[in-house]
């Protein structure tokens, strides 16, 4: 299996509402080395979580007790700039199972895709409602349910449907890679052949 399967999401949210976070801020091009997805959790949004001593900045959203959760919630525009998978690893490295903003960048979103972090897009006004939320109480919960793509704010029932590539979220709820999807199908793929596939 590639990574979790992701069917029904449950859980608090870190809220962001800062527009245009590009690739760069969510994992700085240093820190682009290694080639296995791990370890980039570590140093997710690392110039603006720390100081150049290596303290945590106080006022960091990430550096707050009061916010937890496997949901980032961030502002419009998020995942611009550079291709980099990385900025997908390292959200899903530090914990992150979903990302909601009102817009994504069409790179970050595939690649959020293909490692099992996913992307829901909502609308501004929807967006506004779980911002709001989570400013009320920040134990409030969000369900994202990726079989019937809704998302509910659960304290006021409010939800909202959100859009998905069908191989992809077949991928998601199986917990599949491109890789995995083809080894699934090897018995039907070597029945189609007439030969044996190693």
């Amino acid at each position: 299996m590639a990574y979790d399967k992701f069917t029904v999401l449950k859980s608090t949210a870190v809220p962001m509402p800062i527009e245009n976070v590009d690739t760069d801020q969510i994992i700085p091009a240093r820190f682009l080395k290694a080639t296995e997805r791990k370890g980039f959790g570590d140093n997710l949004f690392r110039d603006w979580r720390y100081n150049s001593d290596g303290s945590p900045k106080k006022d960091f959203i990430l550096n707050n007790p009061v916010y937890s959760g496997k949901i980032l919630a961030g502002g419009k525009n998020f995942g611009s700039g550079s291709s980099r998978e990385h900025a997908a690893w390292a959200i899903y490295d530090y914990g992150f199972r979903c990302v909601v903003s009102s817009f994504f960048a069409d790179i970050f979103k595939n690649n959020s895709l293909n490692i099992g972090l996913l992307p829901v897009q909502v609308s501004a006004e929807f967006l506004d409602k779980i911002f709001k939320a989570i400013e009320a109480d920040p134990k409030t919960e969000i369900e994202v349910n990726l079989p019937q793509q809704k998302i509910t704010i659960i304290a006021t029932g409010e939800n909202e449907s959100f859009e998905i590539n069908g191989y992809k979220k077949e991928n998601m709820i199986n917990g599949y890679d491109d890789i995995d999807y083809l080894q699934a199908m090897k018995d039907d793929i070597q029945k189609f052949a007439g030969q044996s596939i190693y």
